[in-house]
């Protein structure tokens, strides 16, 4: 592995932030939004939803109580989160 694989491997690390559930089964995606502070408010947050600018797992996202679990990915502009167990 090069220099720039090592870099571009780390770069991608740094790009997605973690969420873990801690025991619960799921979280709901506009509380992952608030508490990932990617929105200021739940208010905010079914707006994003609404208007299609959430991707889960790569794919829109218009559920405002979808059910993450782990391994889910959710993408709002340059957030990225992976919810883990």
């Amino acid at each position: 592995m090069n220099h720039n694989s090592i870099l571009n491997t780390y770069d991608h690390y740094l790009d997605m932030e973690t969420y873990g559930l801690n025991g619960e089964e799921y979280i709901e995606l506009i509380k992952l939004l608030k508490i990932m502070r990617i929105s200021e408010s739940g208010g905010q947050a079914k707006v994003m939803v609404d208007d299609g600018l959430v991707q889960r797992n790569g794919e829109p996202e218009f559920r405002k109580r979808a059910k993450l679990r782990a391994g889910d990915v959710i993408e709002v502009f340059d957030f990225k989160v992976q919810v883990v167990g």
